[in-house]
């Protein structure tokens, strides 16, 4: 008898134990060094989240007076939500030719920005002319033309065309045009008297930033992009 006794108490040690060895949760408890390295990983996360929406608030109350034209690449800002809805006019496919036709400097105007950042040229230079540099650099001093006329107190500022990865330019050879244009666009901004800044360090300093297709980008090439232009304010 004394026996059975002795079996059945080592029997309820052992599920006690055994209970103690797991979490409330049901899972298998964490060592307690392991659980500090788990709490450090998300205090971490969590600083470094709230570090980078800090950041992000800073740039957008920096830009709130700014409006940024131009292709998809534009419209990245709005789409990582890096800066607000009313300091971006993105749209895929743009070029200076449709901004024109589309009289998208109506669209500004109502916007009335004091600083307006046009990035336009990716899609520019794959238009299907004879010589889509020069039609694109044509239609691109109209547009500043009307820019310059309907909001003669902005300050405007042209971007060079970021530059594509080797894999994008073996998929498509005319992003080879970059480097010229961007010396059209130099050259444009310096006839219209108007700021022009090249970007292309950015990329090309950050090649990771890079998405999939090797010409947009990834949400952290954004703020990297607007402190690079905070001096242009």
């Amino acid at each position: 008898m004394l026996n059975t006794w002795k079996t059945i108490l080592l029997a309820g040690m052992i599920v006690v134990s055994l209970t103690a060895c797991v979490n409330q949760n049901g899972g298998a408890a964490l060592p307690e060094g392991d659980i500090e390295t788990s709490a450090n990983k998300d205090a971490k996360t969590l600083k470094e989240a709230s570090t980078s929406t800090n950041e992000n608030n800073e740039l957008k109350a920096l830009f709130k007076k700014s409006v940024f034209f131009g292709d998809s690449i534009t419209e990245g800002f709005m789409f990582h939500d890096v800066l607000d809805i009313r300091n971006v006019f993105g749209e895929a496919g743009k070029t200076a030719f449709f901004a024109v036709k589309d009289n998208d400097v109506a669209k500004l105007v109502e916007r009335n920005p004091e600083h307006l950042f046009i990035a336009l040229g990716s899609d520019d230079i794959l238009w299907p002319t004879d010589n889509p540099l020069q039609f694109a650099i044509q239609q691109y001093g109209l547009l500043l033309d009307q820019m310059k006329e309907e909001l003669p107190h902005t300050k405007i500022t042209i971007l060079s065309v970021t530059p594509v990865t080797e894999k994008a330019l073996k998929e498509e050879p005319r992003y080879s045009n970059i480097a010229a244009y961007n010396q059209m666009l130099k050259e444009l901004a310096r006839k219209k008297q108007v700021k022009y800044v090249d970007v292309s360090s950015i990329a090309e300093q950050n090649p990771a930033l890079y998405d999939e297709d090797g010409i947009h980008f990834k949400a952290e090439f954004y703020p990297l992009l607007l402190d690079f232009l905070k001096g242009e304010l």
